[in-house]
């Protein structure tokens, strides 16, 4: 992504103190959503080898639905601020998009910085249950993993959302409203 354009939602060209923080959080959810896509693949060939040792007769991978669980919960999270910082979560905007333009750029503005405070609010409770997992020294029942380190990779994950709202947030603050004349009435 390039500090010149930003994504569908129409979001422009950024103010120069804003141009660092946008740069960081766009490579850092790139990033996070790439480790994903790689732990992705790792459970895949995880799956795809232990169902053919299986098929062939040598016994499957030990543990392999522990290495699923703990790898989607892993990948899942790390998915999250890519999707918060090209706002592809799921929307409801039937009734929005009658507003005119300007008041579904406000509509916009609040829920990011809803969708930042709810990240905030659950990674301090990630954060009490990684403390806790960590404590209990709480493990995974055939491979011994440890399962703390899932609520930290989530940590991290929830996070860089937080980040990525505070910087949405901010952008959308600091960017103008688009300029042209029909742009208020209702498409």
């Amino acid at each position: 992504m390039s500090g010149a354009t930003r994504d569908h939602n129409g979001r422009g060209h950024r103010a120069a103190p804003i141009h660092f923080l946008g740069q960081f959080v766009d490579r850092a959810c790139i990033a996070s959503a790439g480790i994903a896509g790689a732990v992705i693949v790792a459970v895949a060939i995880t799956v795809t080898l232990s169902v053919t040792m299986r098929y062939i007769g040598i016994g499957g991978i030990r543990g392999d639905f522990e290495v699923v669980e703990l790898g989607c919960g892993i990948a899942a999270f790390l998915f999250l601020p890519l999707c918060q910082r090209k706002g592809n979560h799921v929307m409801v905007d039937i009734f929005s998009m009658a507003f005119p333009q300007r008041t579904r750029r406000v509509l916009d503005q609040v829920w990011e910085a809803l969708f930042c405070l709810a990240w905030v609010i659950i990674s301090w409770r990630v954060a009490y249950g990684l403390i806790d997992m960590y404590d209990y020294n709480d493990r995974s029942m055939l491979l011994r993993m440890p399962t703390w380190i899932v609520y930290g990779v989530a940590l991290f994950g929830l996070g860089l959302s937080s980040l990525t709202a505070l910087s949405n947030v901010i952008e959308q603050f600091v960017t103008p409203a688009p300029t042209s004349s029909h742009t208020d009435t209702p498409q």
